[in-house]
């Protein structure tokens, strides 16, 4: 797997101070961004986010190229409706030889990594000659399987990398976007480490967890 964050809004937690302490100002934007010190911009975002003031986080936003990543994972990223994405398409992308990605559950087992791989064999033969008879890739790709490897571009506001890291970070988050958005939790942070510093599940960043009955346990560990 890899994650990139390629793009970003320039000065990214400026921009969402700027923009926070405008409501509250004569002075116009411009003004604001000039005027305000680093130690002011680190206080406001603080407070922010501690208040649950977030709706000036939209501002700021990060654009990211991931690859090596399967479909299983990016039918959980897509229900992420507040966010931009561009993914490789089957209907124009050949899938000859595809790449595919192997849960760990089945790599750490010697007989099912043989079954699993057996099948992503056979569905390669079974597209290739679908597709040798004639039939076009976008109608072959039905027999193509949810592990086939898959590289796609995110862009998501502040606010919603936020909620995202909440979901998607938590250890109930099926084990692959999991993965990911820990790869960027960690891009973020290096470039607006204010704004991310309390980003992650509730049970790391609150005390408390969202999960119930089906809590992981990290919660109580830490008390």
């Amino acid at each position: 797997m890899n994650v990139k964050l390629m793009y970003h809004t320039p000065k990214p937690e400026r921009a969402v101070a700027m923009a926070a302490r405008l409501c509250y100002s004569a002075v116009g934007a411009e003004e604001l961004a000039v005027q305000m010190t680093e130690a002011q911009v680190a206080t406001l975002l603080r407070k922010i986010v501690d208040m649950g003031h977030t709706s000036t986080l939209e501002h700021a936003s990060f654009t990211f190229a991931i690859e090596g990543v399967s479909r299983v994972l990016t039918h959980q990223l897509v229900r992420h409706r507040i966010a931009s994405y561009s993914q490789q398409s089957q209907r124009y992308v050949k899938e000859h030889d595809f790449e595919y990605i192997t849960p760990s559950s089945i790599a750490v087992n010697p007989a099912a990594k043989v079954k699993f791989d057996e099948l992503m064999q056979r569905i390669r033969a079974t597209y290739d000659e679908l597709v040798a008879m004639g039939v076009h890739q976008e109608d072959a790709r039905y027999c193509l399987a949810n592990a086939t490897e898959t590289k796609i571009v995110v862009t998501m506001n502040a606010r919603t990398l936020l909620h995202f890291f909440e979901e998607r970070c938590c250890m109930r988050a099926q084990w692959e976007i999991r993965k990911m958005a820990e790869l960027m939790l960690t891009e973020v942070r290096g470039v607006a480490p204010i704004l991310f510093e309390k980003a992650g599940p509730t049970c790391v960043t609150g005390n408390f967890c969202r999960e119930g009955k089906l809590s992981c346990g990290r919660l109580n560990n830490r008390k």
